[in-house]
C-alpha cells in the first residue's frame, strides 16, 4: 500500500503570522490523509501552540512520519535552527528573515531528495528576508533558484479563477519594459500545461492587457498592439485556445462565471486585486 504523502510546511517568518497558520491548517478537521513535516524553528512552532491554547506536542524529526500522526502531534525538521532565538511577534529582522530562509531551503532540498512530495510556504516578509542578505523578491524567485529552474511563474487558484502573472514584484514603473512577447507566451505556455495537469482539456485562457481598456485601440497606450497582440497571435498559430488583449476590469467577472479556464495577468496587482 502506498503510503499517503509526505508534506513539507515551512513555518514562514517566525514574527509573522504563518507560525499559527500552519498549526491552525494542521489542526484542521477534518486533515485530508497526509504526513506532514513542519519545517522550522521547534521553539517558534511551539510558541505558535500555546498562543492559540491547543493541546500539542512538537516532536523534533529530520524526517516525515511513517503514518499520518494522530491529532496533536506535530514532526518539526528544526532546519538548523534548534538553537534559534525566539523572535517576538510582530519585529521585522534579519534574524526572523534569515529563520525564513534556512526553513525555506531546507523544506526544498527535503522535496528535492524525495522525502516529501509537496511544499506548502507559510508567509514570509520580504523585508527581512532582504535584511538577512537574500536577493530575492519573494517565495517564487527563491524557489527558482533553488530548484535550477528557469522558466517560471506565478499562478493562483482559488474557486473557478487560475491567474498567472507575466511580471511578479516589480515596481509599476518598469512593468512596460518587462512585458515581452517571449515572456507572454512562456508564462501563458505554463498556465496551458498547469490546465493540462488539473484534467483540462483544451484550456481557454485569456491573455489581459496592460492599460485600461486594453489600451483603447492605441489611444490609451500601445502595448496591447506592439507586443501582447502578436504574441497571442503566435500562441493561437500554434493551437493554444487564448483570447486578448482583453479590458482587465471586465475580464475576471466573465472568468468567474466560466468564460475562461484561466487568465494571464500583466502584472502583481491586476490578477491578485479579483
Amino acid at each position: 500500500m502506498i503510503p499517503p504523502p509526505a508534506i513539507a510546511l515551512t513555518l514562514g517568518d517566525p514574527a509573522g503570522i504563518g507560525p499559527e497558520i500552519v498549526v491552525q491548517a494542521l489542526t484542521a478537521n477534518p486533515l485530508p490523509p497526509c504526513r506532514p513535516l513542519v519545517v522550522g524553528s521547534p521553539a517558534t512552532l511551539r510558541a505558535a501552540v500555546r498562543c492559540l491554547g491547543i493541546a500539542a506536542e512538537v516532536v523534533v524529526s529530520e524526517v516525515p512520519p511513517a503514518t499520518p500522526p494522530p491529532p496533536g502531534l506535530f514532526y518539526c525538521h528544526p532546519a538548523g535552527l534548534a538553537q534559534a532565538p525566539w523572535i517576538p511577534p510582530g519585529a521585522v529582522s534579519a534574524e526572523s528573515g534569515r529563520q525564513a530562509v534556512a526553513a525555506i531551503e531546507q523544506a526544498v532540498a527535503l522535496c528535492s531528495a524525495g522525502r516529501c512530495c509537496a511544499l506548502v510556504t507559510a508567509p514570509i516578509h520580504k523585508r527581512a528576508i532582504h535584511l538577512a542578505g537574500s536577493p530575492y523578491p519573494g517565495h517564487t524567485e527563491m524557489l527558482a533558484a533553488l530548484t535550477h529552474t528557469r522558466e517560471v511563474a506565478m499562478l493562483l487558484t482559488g474557486g473557478p479563477l487560475r491567474v498567472a502573472l507575466v511580471t511578479i514584484h516589480e515596481p509599476l514603473a518598469r512593468v512596460p519594459a518587462l512585458v515581452t512577447g517571449p515572456r507572454i507566451e512562456a508564462v501563458t505556455r505554463l498556465t496551458h500545461a498547469f490546465c493540462l495537469r488539473l484534467g483540462i482539456q483544451a484550456p481557454r485562457i485569456a491573455i489581459a492587457g496592460l492599460n485600461p481598456h486594453a489600451g483603447e485601440g492605441g489611444d490609451i497606450g500601445q502595448e496591447e498592439i506592439d507586443t501582447i497582440a502578436p504574441a497571442v497571435a503566435r500562441l493561437a498559430a500554434a493551437g493554444l485556445a487564448v483570447s486578448g488583449p482583453l479590458p482587465a476590469d471586465t475580464l475576471f467577472y466573465a472568468a468567474y462565471h466560466g468564460a475562461w479556464d484561466a487568465i494571464v495577468a500583466m502584472y502583481h496587482d491586476q490578477g491578485l486585486a479579483p
